[in-house]
């Protein structure tokens, strides 16, 4: 049976409520609530991990639920999908001028001159807007 908004306010027992290809809302016994999908994938049974309701709504569960399936339509694991996803996010994240800059400079600071004022130290100057304005 379709889950409803009113049903899963409602909803206090613990367990597994089902509301369609794979997709169910878990009650913890301590209260939490979380969305998850079941699928197979490669002869194994997997399970992917969508939010806590009401954070994520029964229809916004239900749109990454079809972008699963579709996932697995094409052949693709949506489990890994998602990790790869996380991953390209990190890493696009830490791969900017900033990043980089702050990477070659913090180590040597302790190896170059001492400053001869507070403004003029290498952490001081890599947070200047010259550094703000080649990274955007």
């Amino acid at each position: 049976m379709k889950l409803n908004d009113t049903k899963l306010r409602n909803l206090t027992k613990s367990g597994k409520h089902a509301d369609g290809f794979g997709l169910y809302l878990e009650i913890t016994e301590a209260g939490g609530r979380y969305w998850r999908l079941k699928y197979r994938f490669g002869g194994k049974e997997k399970r992917l991990a969508f939010g806590v309701y009401p954070t994520v709504t029964l229809k916004q569960a239900r749109e990454r639920r079809e972008e699963a399936r579709k996932l697995l339509a094409q052949g693709i694991a949506p489990g890994v999908a998602k990790r790869d996803k996380k991953l390209a996010q990190a890493l696009a994240a830490t791969n900017t001028f900033e990043a980089v800059a702050r990477e070659f400079g913090m180590p040597n600071t302790l190896a170059w001159a001492p400053a001869r004022d507070a403004g003029d130290c290498s952490a001081c100057r890599m947070q200047s807007p010259c550094l703000v304005w080649r990274a955007g």
